[in-house]
């Protein structure tokens, strides 16, 4: 058996609604490897998607609806995430974020063991390729303001409410 390169990997995607808008899950070789919302920063084009396939997200997709249900607060789901070492050194990071709870770009940049590099904290946060699971949303700047996040400050401002359990009932405007 030969090993497979990276060109040669299967890709495939689905769409789900969410309170958020649309989600688009991609899957490389059958592990979740991408999870990102409408107009989202650092979005790849929509051709390194793959073909459409729900099948490889049926577990993902239950963990999400559990997760806006209010009755999953951690998901334990394999994850590929392409990226630098130090890119998958701030996403293993952000998993440790529990929920309902953040985080500042500087706290992260301590755990690492690289003080002084909360920019690039930053700007690793901001490529995350699975939101939501791989909880971004979580990171704040140390003045507790929600800076930047690549699916819109509405969506953090959103996603942080529900997890502390103050978002109210009002539809969202996606």
């Amino acid at each position: 058996m030969t090993a497979m390169h990276p060109h040669t990997a299967t890709r495939r995607h689905t769409v789900v609604d969410s309170p958020y808008g649309p989600l688009t899950l991609v899957a490389t070789d059958g592990v979740l490897a991408g999870l990102y919302m409408t107009g989202q920063r650092h979005r790849p084009p929509e051709e390194t998607f793959g073909e459409p396939d729900p099948r490889p997200f049926t577990e993902a997709v239950r963990q999400l609806d559990a997760y806006f249900a209010g009755e999953l607060r951690t998901f334990d789901l394999p994850l590929r995430l392409d990226g630098t070492p130090f890119q998958r050194s701030v996403w293993a990071q952000l998993r440790l974020i529990p929920y309902g709870e953040t985080r500042s770009y500087g706290e992260l940049a301590e755990n690492l063991g690289k003080p002084g590099a909360s920019r690039a904290v930053g700007l690793a946060n901001g490529k995350n390729p699975v939101g939501i699971i791989v909880p971004c949303h979580r990171v704040i700047g140390a003045s507790g303001g929600l800076t930047g996040y690549g699916g819109g400050l509405d969506r953090k401002q959103r996603l942080l409410a529900f997890e502390n359990g103050t978002e109210d009932d009002t539809p969202a405007l996606f």
